[in-house]
C-alpha cells in the first residue's frame, strides 16, 4: 500500500466485510452469465483450540437448502479429505467425528480419513473432529527448517513447542488477581452484562488462598476494596453485590488511571503470580505511553512481575494494542467481536492466565545462536492443559539438545532436557504466519516502523495471508492471457490518484478492491461517542439483512417463499406469464416494495 488513504476510499465497504462479529466475511461477485457453472475455491487458516487435552477442529460444513439450483437435477455428494500432520514423534488419537470417517492411512505423527458420499440432502452440521497427541506426561521439543529459495527472509526458522501433558495433580501457582473492568457508556446492555457474569464466574473458580480486587473505570475509577481481598464465600459474596451495585455504564474511557492502580496495587506480593485482567471496548489515545509504562514498571527486579492479560471487546478497541500490552506484560490476550462469545471466550482467557505451574521460562540454546527474532519477544508461561509455543527466525546452528528452565508453584527451580528436529512435510512458515503476522503488526503500530510495516506486506503477499498494509482484490480476466500480479500492482500505483471508483478496468481486466480484512487500530471517534459493539453494522443493508435471516427462523421463510418456490413455480409457467411475472416484480421493486420485505426478514423471528 504507497497510499492507505486512496486505497480505503476506493474499497468500499459494501464490497467486501465482515458482518456477524467478524465470523462471515461477505463480498459481492461481478455479473455471471445465465448458464454459468460458478467454482469456488476457499483457502483460509484457523487456530485449533486445545480443550481437556485434546485439539478441537471445527469446520463450517452447514449447507442451506436454498444453495441447491432450482429445477436441477444434481447429485448431492459430500466428500471430505483430512489429513493431520502434528509435525512430532508422537502417535495421533482421533476421539471423535461428528461425520462418518474412514481411515486411509496411519504413521507417527499422522493420520488421514476420507468421507465420500451422495446424501440426499447436504449435510445440516459443521465438521466436527477432536484428537490428542500428548502422551501423560510433559513434553516438547523444537521443529526446525530452511527458507525456500523465494522466501524474502532467508534465515532458518524454528517452532519450539512444550505440552503439559495429562497430570491433573500438578501444583499451580497462588494467584493475586485485579479485575480492570470498563463502564463506559459504551459498554451498555449486552457487553456489560456478559462481563459482569464472566467476572463473577471467574471469581468463583479461585481458590480460598488466592486473592482478588476488581476496578471499574470509565473516566475515573470505582474499586471494589482498598486492599485484596482473600477469595472466601463471604467476599465473593460481597463482591456480586458491589458489581451490581457499582458497574453502571456511563462516561468515557481512561485505561492509563486503572492500570497504574492494579500494578501499584500487586507491587507487594509473595510467592504467587500477579494476574492484571484488562477488559474493554475502547482505543484512547495515549495507548503507546500506556506500553511504555507497562515496561517501565515490570522491570523491577522482581522474581514475578506481575502478568498483564487483556480482552478486546468489538472492532472499536485497538486489538493491536491490547496484544502488545500482553506480550509486554508475559499475559494472554483474546478478544470476542461478537457479544454473545464474551462470557465463553473471558473465562477460557482466565482458565489458561490462571493456571500456570512454571514462569520466567528461558531457553539456553537462544545463547548460541548468531542472531534471533523471538514471536512473541518473551516466552509465556507454561499452564496447565495449554501448550506453549514460541517460533522466530535465526542465523546459526541451532543445538540437537538443549534446556530450558522456569520456576515452579513451590518456587523452586525446574529443567527440562528437550531436542530438536527437522520438520517433514510441514510447511513452517505457513503454520506460524498469522501469528507472526499479529505480533509484528503490534510492534510495527508500537514503534510507528515502516520497516517493520514492509516486512509484514512482504511476509502477507508471500504467505497469502490479509494483513494490516495489504489489500485483497478481485480480478476479472475478459479477453486474452492474464497480466501477472506484479505488474497489475505497478500499473494500479500510478494510477491511484486517477480512479474515481472502485472498479478499474486495465487491458480488459476488471479489478474490484475488496474492504480491509485487518481488524484496525481502533477508533477513537466512535469510543468517544461511546458507540455500542456491533453497530459498525448498518442492519438496514440488503446483504447484511439477508446473512442474518439466513441464520434464523426467517432463512426458512426467505427460501421457501422469497426465492425458491417462486423460481420453481416459474419453471412451468408458460412465457407470457413469466413476462407479466417480471414487470409486476420490476414494478414492486421500484416501488420500494422489495424494501418492505428486507425490513421484514431483519427481525429475530416473527
Amino acid at each position: 500500500m504507497e497510499d492507505a488513504e486512496a486505497i480505503q476510499k476506493l474499497a468500499k465497504s459494501e464490497d467486501g466485510k465482515f458482518l456477524k462479529g467478524r465470523r462471515i466475511y461477505t463480498l459481492k461477485i461481478p455479473k455471471v452469465d445465465g448458464g454459468c457453472t460458478l467454482s469456488v475455491r476457499i483457502n483460509w487458516s484457523q487456530r485449533i483450540p486445545y480443550l481437556d487435552d485434546l485439539f478441537c477442529l471445527n469446520v463450517p460444513f452447514n449447507f442451506p437448502a436454498y444453495l441447491v439450483p432450482p429445477g436441477k437435477k444434481v447429485k448431492n455428494i459430500q466428500k471430505i479429505l483430512l489429513h493431520i500432520n502434528s509435525g512430532i514423534s508422537s502417535e495421533i488419537v482421533c476421539k471423535h467425528t461428528s461425520h462418518p470417517m474412514k481411515i486411509l492411512s496411519r504413521e507417527v505423527g499422522s493420520l488421514s480419513f476420507s468421507n465420500e458420499t451422495e446424501v440426499s440432502a447436504w449435510s445440516n452440521i459443521d465438521f466436527e473432529l477432536s484428537y490428542s497427541i500428548s502422551p501423560s506426561d510433559l513434553f516438547g521439543g523444537v521443529l526446525l527448517q530452511s527458507p525456500s529459495l523465494h522466501d524474502f527472509d532467508q534465515r532458518e526458522m524454528f517452532c519450539l513447542y512444550i505440552f503439559p501433558g495429562q497430570n491433573q495433580n500438578r501444583k499451580v501457582f497462588r494467584k493475586e488477581v485485579v479485575f480492570i473492568i470498563d463502564i463506559s457508556g459504551s459498554m451498555k446492555g449486552g457487553p456489560l452484562e456478559s462481563t459482569k457474569r464472566a467476572v463473577l464466574a471467574s471469581i468463583s473458580k479461585l481458590n480460598h488462598e488466592d486473592t482478588f480486587n476488581i476496578i471499574a473505570f470509565n473516566g475515573d475509577t470505582k474499586l471494589f476494596s482498598s486492599s485484596m481481598e482473600q477469595a472466601t464465600d463471604e467476599a465473593i459474596t460481597r463482591a456480586t453485590e458491589w458489581i451490581d451495585a457499582n458497574l453502571v455504564a456511563n462516561g468515557g474511557t481512561n485505561i492509563l488511571l486503572p492500570v497504574e492502580q492494579a500494578i501499584k496495587m500487586l507491587a507487594e506480593t509473595g510467592n504467587s503470580i500477579p494476574l492484571i485482567f484488562l477488559i474493554t471496548d475502547g482505543s484512547v489515545n495515549n495507548e503507546r505511553e500506556i506500553c511504555n509504562l507497562v515496561k517501565a514498571s515490570l522491570k523491577s527486579g522482581k522474581t514475578i512481575s506481575p502478568r498483564l492479560c487483556t480482552f478486546g471487546i468489538g472492532t472499536y478497541c485497538n486489538h493491536y494494542f491490547l496484544q502488545m500490552l500482553s506480550e509486554i506484560g508475559r499475559g494472554v490476550y483474546d478478544a470476542a467481536y461478537d457479544v454473545d462469545l464474551i462470557d465463553s471466550r473471558f473465562q477460557m482467557l482466565f482458565t489458561k492466565a490462571s493456571s500456570l505451574f512454571l514462569a520466567n521460562i528461558t531457553v539456553d540454546a537462544f545463547k548460541h545462536l548468531a542472531s534471533l527474532e523471538l514471536f512473541p519477544t518473551q516466552i509465556p508461561d507454561l499452564a496447565c492443559g495449554s501448550p506453549l509455543i514460541v517460533s522466530g527466525r535465526y542465523n546459526g546452528s541451532f543445538p540437537e539438545s538443549f534446556k530450558v528452565s522456569g520456576i515452579l508453584a513451590d518456587m523452586s527451580d525446574s529443567a527440562i532436557h528437550l531436542k530438536s528436529q527437522r520438520a517433514k512435510e510441514l510447511l513452517l512458515d505457513r503454520v506460524l504466519a498469522r501469528r507472526q503476522i499479529d505480533i509484528m503488526t503490534s510492534h510495527a503500530w508500537l514503534l510507528e516502523s515502516k520497516d517493520l510495516e514492509d516486512k509484514i506486506a512482504c511476509m502477507s503477499k508471500q504467505t497469502a495471508f490479509p494483513s494490516e498494509y495489504t489489500r485483497l482484490i478481485l480480478m476479472l480476466t475478459k479477453e486474452g492471457k492474464k497480466t501477472p500480479p506484479s505488474i497489475i500492482v505497478q500499473e494500479m500505483r500510478k494510477r491511484m490518484d486517477m480512479w474515481k471508483s472502485n472498479k478499474v478496468e486495465w487491458k480488459g481486466q476488471e479489478i474490484v478492491f475488496l474492504g480491509n480484512q485487518g481488524v484496525g487500530f481502533g477508533n477513537l471517534t466512535a469510543t468517544a461517542e461511546n458507540m455500542q459493539p456491533g453497530k459498525e453494522i448498518k442492519a438496514t443493508q440488503a446483504t447484511d439483512m439477508l446473512v442474518k435471516a439466513a441464520t434464523n427462523c426467517c432463512g426458512r421463510l426467505i427460501d421457501r417463499f422469497c426465492c425458491m418456490c417462486f423460481i420453481k413455480s416459474c419453471m412451468y409457467m408458460n412465457d407470457r406469464c413469466i413476462v407479466a411475472f417480471t414487470q409486476l416484480s420490476a414494478a414492486l421493486a421500484c416501488c420500494e416494495i422489495f424494501n418492505c420485505c428486507f425490513e421484514l426478514c431483519e427481525c429475530d423471528c416473527f
